[in-house]
Order: structure tokens, then sequence, then C-alpha cells
């Protein structure tokens, strides 16, 4: 009997083991929503030359990725700026923006200020870095 319940106990533990093995999703564990997200989003593009400033005249809407990166959709190059720090970035939070340059650019110097879209709350600051431009890989050549 013994014999028995120890086999049992065995084949249960194997079973279990196995479980997780087959409910793994096929994106490995260390990459989060939002860099899936970017990376859908940068699917076919390959990165250019980082630059200090981009253009944002006539008026273009910038999209925060959640602990991400912030990104500018210009048609046929995707604007990336992956900040200082990326893990305070929330897709809920509204960015105020100071230019120091001229009204038609965001440069890396700018100050962003962070909002709750819904409260209105402060949440912080964002510090901007070089922004990497991303253009179809057949555009690139």
């Amino acid at each position: 009997m013994t014999r028995i319940i120890k086999s049992v106990v065995a084949g249960m533990a194997g079973m279990a083991m196995a479980l997780p093995l087959v409910a793994q999703p096929t994106v490995p564990a260390e990459t989060t929503p939002g860099q899936a997200k970017l990376a859908r989003l940068l699917e076919g593009r390959v990165a250019g030359e980082p630059e200090r400033c981009i253009r944002t005249f006539p008026s273009r809407s910038l999209q925060v990725i959640d602990g991400t990166a912030i990104v500018s959709d210009q048609g046929g190059t995707v604007w990336v700026n992956y900040t200082q720090n990326p893990d305070s970035l929330n897709d809920r939070d509204a960015l105020l923006i100071r230019k120091f340059g001229t009204a038609s650019q965001l440069c890396r110097l700018d100050t962003v200020t962070t909002f709750d879209r819904f409260t209105g709350f402060y949440t912080g600051n964002v510090f901007l870095t070089d922004f990497v431009p991303y253009r179809r890989a057949d555009a690139a050549r």
C-alpha cells in the first residue's frame, strides 16, 4: 500500500511540475507589456542616429508607452525617447512640456512634467534623452 501511495504522489508531483511549463507565454518573462507594445510599433523599422531635437510642428501627438518610452509617430519616421528613467512613465499620465528652444521643436533639455490625466495631480518629472528615429527598413537605405 505504501508503494502505491509513493508512486501516486511521485506521479502527481511530476504533473504539477509540468503544468507551469505548459501555461507559460511565448514572450520571455523579462519583456514588459510596454516593451512588447513598442516592439510591435517598431516592427519592420531600423534605428537611425539619435538626435537632440525633433520637429513638433505641425502639431504632433506624443504617446507615452507605460514604463518604456515616449513616442512621436511622424508618418515615415517613429521617434522614440527612452528617457533617463523609463520605469516612471505611466500611460495614464498627461505631459506638460515647457520648451527652452523654438516652439516647433521638442529637445532633450525641455522640461516635461507629468500629471494624472483624470485627477490633475502632479505625478513626476521626465528627463528626456536623445530621440532615436526608426524608419522602415526599405526606406532607410
